[in-house]
């Protein structure tokens, strides 16, 4: 049977928008790397799904699917679109919703202008919480927020850890352009020292209200943005006295206004949520060739 979607993106974050609300999310992995591939089906970074609220005090349930099948916990960018695509199928009529997700519930509200402000909660700045295993590494006390030096082939990289409801490694760069993402990303990604993985993000301070920012996402490699990455650089950077709230992380696909109190507050992020097309396509007529599936690929070493 076909399967109905939307292709949306929020500041070049793009995704696969799914309405579960009527009948159960049954896709597995193998389905969704195809929906998600770039050549052999729709392309997106990741596949949003939105169902049924799981309890009475949520008006909607929000999973996350990365482009490699995987199920995470948060998604900033995405959340954006959730609301977006809610109002827009008429499945609510509210501004604001509360929504669950694994990472606990957030808030996105329609702001008059067509952007989306998302309440992201407060960060996690613990490296337990992260999760980060610290064991046997010196601390490097740097403002308010300590940074790990991490070895990636015999050199050391020092990094700000963190979870927005996902986990972040921000490192601070003299120029995005020319950051290693692509070489350094994926070694970190899969780095020892994070259990469950981390998203890694390359910070540029302009000035004390405004960065740039290249993130290599877990299980999606780069994006042209990253919700929850702006909000854990802006974080880390307020916490280490670089930055300044609110914060306008321009991002290679579009930018993104990150607001933060300190702790005890949560982050508030506000960008674009733009709707591309809807469309449909049959999965049961495609599949990945060999050489594309995940097992093909060498992992990072």
């Amino acid at each position: 049977m076909p399967l109905k979607f939307a292709k949306m993106h929020g500041a070049g974050n793009d995704f696969v928008v799914i309405d579960a609300t009527r009948e159960p999310f049954t896709l597995g992995p193998a389905q969704l790397r195809l929906l998600a591939d770039r050549h052999f089906g729709v392309g997106a970074d990741q596949i949003l799904v939105v169902e049924p609220a799981p309890r009475p005090d949520v008006d909607f349930g929000y999973r996350i699917f990365n482009a490699d099948g995987g199920e995470v916990e948060q998604c900033g960018n995405g959340a954006r679109c959730f609301v977006a695509f809610v109002l827009r199928r008429g499945l609510s009529s509210k501004r604001t919703l509360r929504v669950w997700t694994r990472a606990g519930i957030i808030e996105p509200r329609m702001e008059d202008d067509g952007r989306v402000c998302v309440d992201m909660g407060a960060p996690r700045l613990q490296p337990s919480d992260v999760p980060f295993d610290a064991a046997g590494l010196q601390a490097h006390a740097d403002g308010a927020l300590a940074r790990w030096d991490l070895l990636v082939d015999e050199l050391a990289w020092r990094a700000s850890v963190l979870s927005m409801g996902n986990p972040h490694a921000v490192l601070r760069v003299d120029d995005v352009d020319s950051a290693p993402v692509q070489r350094l990303g994926p070694l970190l990604e899969h780095h020892a020292r994070f259990p469950q993985r981390v998203n890694v993000g390359f910070l540029q301070v302009l000035d004390p209200h405004h960065a740039r920012l290249r993130v290599w996402e877990r299980g999606a490699g780069e994006t042209l943005a990253c919700g929850t990455g702006a909000c854990a650089a802006a974080v880390a950077g307020m916490r280490h006295g670089w930055l300044r709230s609110p914060v306008q992380v321009q991002a290679r696909g579009g930018e993104l206004s990150i607001a933060w109190q300190g702790p005890g507050h949560a982050v508030l992020m506000t960008g674009p949520a733009v709707h591309v097309f809807d469309a449909s396509i049959d999965l049961d007529n495609l599949a990945l060739p060999p050489a594309h599936a995940p097992e093909a690929a060498a992992a990072p070493r």
